[in-house]
């Protein structure tokens, strides 16, 4: 189960180089239900989510880069790529992502919990800015479509 809230925020922090980051590729081979192929780095992933928006399900399958470069082919809509970066905030790790290409300069930031109480209760830093953890809009899945 996946548990996070997603936020827009009103600046990028202070000295954003510092923290480790991460090059992300992903692709969409079907939104409803979610189905994604990622290269995170040097790992490749298909990804399976549920329905839901504050905690959905979630399944991580290991793929080969073969088979994540033959599947991101079939990718419907836009290759998203964003620089994620990974911030601490108390028990929580902030991810960060800096989207490239046509989705510049939209950046969102994500919280993930252990369950729902932690994350009802979650005051956020105030570099954030709206919380759209509710709002479909700003799933990747859904910005794969922009403008389509």
């Amino acid at each position: 189960m996946e548990i996070e809230r997603k936020f827009t925020v009103k600046k990028l922090p202070e000295n954003l180089e510092q923290y480790p980051s991460r090059l992300i590729e992903q692709g969409y081979l079907c939104t409803e239900p979610v189905v994604r192929v990622r290269r995170d780095g040097e790992e490749y992933y298909l990804t399976y989510k549920g329905k839901g928006l504050l905690a959905r399900e979630e399944y991580n399958l290991p793929l080969t880069e073969e088979a994540y470069r033959h599947l991101i082919q079939k990718a419907d809509g836009r290759i998203i790529t964003k620089r994620r970066y990974m911030l601490p905030c108390g028990p929580y790790t902030i991810e960060l992502d800096v989207f490239l290409e046509s989705l510049a300069p939209l950046v969102i930031a994500e919280v993930e919990f252990p369950n729902l109480q932690e994350a009802e209760a979650f005051l956020p830093p105030d570099w954030f800015q709206e919380d759209v953890t509710m709002d479909p809009a700003y799933h990747n899945s859904t910005l794969s479509h922009l403008g389509d």
